[in-house]
């Protein structure tokens, strides 16, 4: 047998350091966290929101937070769960349903604060970006975090982040990613009927009627 060289020795055991809990446990991404609760020097103690978006097997999950230096505050939050009392009764974790639950949590940080924004008054699809009233306070402003979601075209996050946006809420992105979109070179095309399909759950419809 020739010569095998120990890569793991006692100096790599040594001075090997444990990762974070919930890294280990796979829960959070620390490189994306940092950047979206970075807040400029100059900007001491200003709350700097996340949208943030979960999804488990039986809901969909909205919550806007702002990190202090030591825990995370949880500002508003709205439930999938929580769509029945409005009428819809299956079907709590699909497009549609993300889109409401974001719609739902816009609505109650625009009443917590005060704020008259009514944001798109038909879902159409369209793109819609909420335009501040220079005579009022400036729309809520957050950032979307996902998580460890896959940010795949199509996927339920953005379902969220397009309800949040339609209620009225500041959060910048593209429709790079929303459903029908399409990209050709730097340049992003969107489909507003495709989009408006998997808001009303016409997708859902056209696979039930397959059965």
């Amino acid at each position: 047998m020739g010569f095998v060289k120990i890569v793991k020795n006692k100096a790599y055991f040594k001075r090997f350091q444990v990762k974070f809990a919930r890294r280990r446990q796979c829960k959070t991404d620390y490189a994306a966290r940092k950047r979206l609760i970075l807040q400029d020097k100059n900007k001491y103690r200003t709350p700097k929101y996340r949208f943030v978006v979960r999804r488990t097997h039986r809901d969909i999950i909205c919550q806007i937070f702002s990190s202090d230096l030591t825990h995370d505050v949880c500002v508003q939050s709205a439930y999938a769960h929580e769509l029945r009392r409005y009428g819809v009764k299956v079907g709590l974790t699909n497009y549609a349903a993300a889109y409401c639950t974001g719609l739902l949590l816009a609505r109650r940080i625009n009443q917590k604060y005060g704020l008259k924004y009514e944001g798109q008054v038909e879902a159409n699809g369209e793109d819609f970006e909420v335009e501040a009233d220079p005579e009022d306070k400036a729309p809520f402003k957050a950032l979307l975090d996902v998580g460890l979601a896959r940010t795949t075209t199509g996927a339920r996050v953005f379902g969220a982040l397009k309800g949040a946006v339609d209620g009225g809420l500041n959060i910048p992105h593209t429709s790079k990613r929303f459903p029908g979109s399409e990209v050709d070179g730097k340049e992003v095309k969107s489909n507003a009927e495709v989009h408006k399909k998997y808001i009303v759950a016409g997708h859902v419809a056209e696979y039930m009627t397959a059965l």
